[in-house]
């Protein structure tokens, strides 16, 4: 009785969001490799292909989008010495130092638990994927960053689209995806609440600082949703 109940429960679950607990199959490597090429990597040359042309758009046709620096301005008259704290922990959140700590952390960790090594590196492939769109895209489209005072040191690289919510968006997308599969409900609800919430603390606190128009937020969130989706996808499972 207790079998068949376990069986309906798995077989219920969304086939998307329970691929790698209906077939937990192990992977050769290069079969890995090849879906990684196939179903991630090219889909990603054309998610970069889409961010380079809307950011030629915002910075060419659209003249910058002038009425986000009124946005930016309106946000930097309004803060606080409270809001400065706390914006400036949540804006650490998205630090490539803390994204990679905390990912290295979850790939060991689940590496260690599942013994399913092409289910543990979700995470490290949603980050690396999401950094090569941003990067590259970042350092050909070179848009200005919002002209009031910054709160956090400017990286190198320019306003859009921003790293910081794309980095934390596809980790912590791919960490809630992740967590569907904790057996008991409530630390199910609590870790998955927590992992939605924190990329939106980070793109708050970029551009609460002055780092990021609103425009490179909305884009660095969109490149971190489709790779975290794309590296969740990546592998090909058996249906249920």
């Amino acid at each position: 009785m207790t079998t068949n109940v376990k069986r309906r429960d798995t077989d219920s679950r969304p086939s998307f969001v329970g691929r790698y607990a209906a077939d937990d199959s192990r992977p050769a490597v290069g079969e890995a490799l090849r879906d990684v090429a196939v179903r991630v990597l090219a889909p990603a040359v054309a998610l970069f292909a889409l961010i380079l042309g809307l950011g030629f758009v915002i910075v060419g046709p659209l003249g910058g989008l002038k009425s986000e620096n009124a946005l930016s301005k309106t946000i930097a008259e309004s803060r606080t010495s409270l809001w400065n704290s706390v914006t400036a922990v949540w804006s650490h959140i998205g630090n490539t130092e803390i994204i990679i700590g905390v990912c290295v952390v979850v790939v060991v960790a689940v590496w260690w638990r599942t013994k399913q090594w092409w289910y543990a590196v979700v995470p490290a492939i949603a980050i690396a994927v999401q950094a090569s769109v941003f990067v590259a895209a970042s350092a050909i489209v070179g848009r200005d960053r919002p002209d009031v005072d910054k709160l956090d040191p400017a990286p190198p690289t320019s306003s859009y689209p921003s790293g910081h919510v794309g980095a934390s968006t596809a980790l912590y997308l791919t960490l809630a995806l992740m967590a569907q599969g904790i057996q008991r409900a409530w630390l199910r609800r609590l870790v998955t609440t927590v992992c939605v919430v924190v990329p939106f603390l980070v793109a708050f606190a970029r551009l609460y600082r002055g780092m990021h128009h609103l425009s490179d937020i909305a884009v660095g969130a969109l490149n971190g949703i489709v790779c975290a989706l794309l590296a969740w996808n990546y592998l090909r499972r058996r249906p249920a």
